[in-house]
């Protein structure tokens, strides 16, 4: 990580603003694994949400106050490096992820120039040692996301020692590639 200063950090709704100017180009790194279909292309607005109403950017940024109204299950992480915003993680707790997990990995986002330095790792190992008990994350399961796919079972694989487990199945987000793991004590 070539002595970069890498610092994840719980935000508050001052912060807000920072993930929420990131959370556009996060849809939109989506879309290129999930194509055309459904709901990871741009409605008739330009605008990554497959609801019309969302006219403008302002529209969408409207809808994620709720990460910031929830401290008690709702964790929106921001991930500054060298003192630059450079991504961004959501974590939920019950009742927002399926019943016997205790913390799931929402959303999860660093922009390209951070990217393939150890940035993302260190941000999601330093997150999971934040919190102990049963963890879920799903990906997308298809080709066009084996980066993505390396990365979590890299990562994953590494902080747990290798004792986790990976399926591919139906979620709520429909059919993804889940990995769970328990760090309690």
């Amino acid at each position: 990580m070539n002595n970069m200063n890498i610092d994840v950090k719980l935000t508050n709704k001052d912060e807000a603003y920072v993930i929420k100017n990131m959370y556009p180009l996060y849809l939109h790194d989506l879309s290129g694994h999930y194509g055309l279909g459904g709901e990871h292309a741009p409605n008739e607005h330009g605008i990554f949400e497959p609801s019309p109403d969302y006219k403008t950017l302002q529209d969408q940024y409207d809808v994620q106050n709720i990460w910031w109204e929830k401290p008690e299950c709702l964790y929106p992480f921001l991930m500054i490096v060298d003192g630059l915003p450079a991504g961004f993680a959501f974590v939920v707790t019950p009742p927002y992820c399926s019943q016997g997990t205790d913390f799931f990995v929402h959303d999860f986002f660093l922009m390209q120039p951070f990217r393939g330095v150890g940035v993302a790792e260190h941000a999601a190992s330093t997150i999971f040692g934040m919190f102990r008990g049963n963890w879920e994350l799903f990906t997308n399961p298809s080709e066009k996301n084996e980066i993505g796919q390396s990365f979590w079972r890299k990562t994953v694989a590494n902080y747990t020692k290798g004792n986790y487990r990976e399926m591919y199945g139906q979620t709520f987000d429909g059919y993804k590639l889940i990995f769970q793991f328990s760090n309690q004590l």
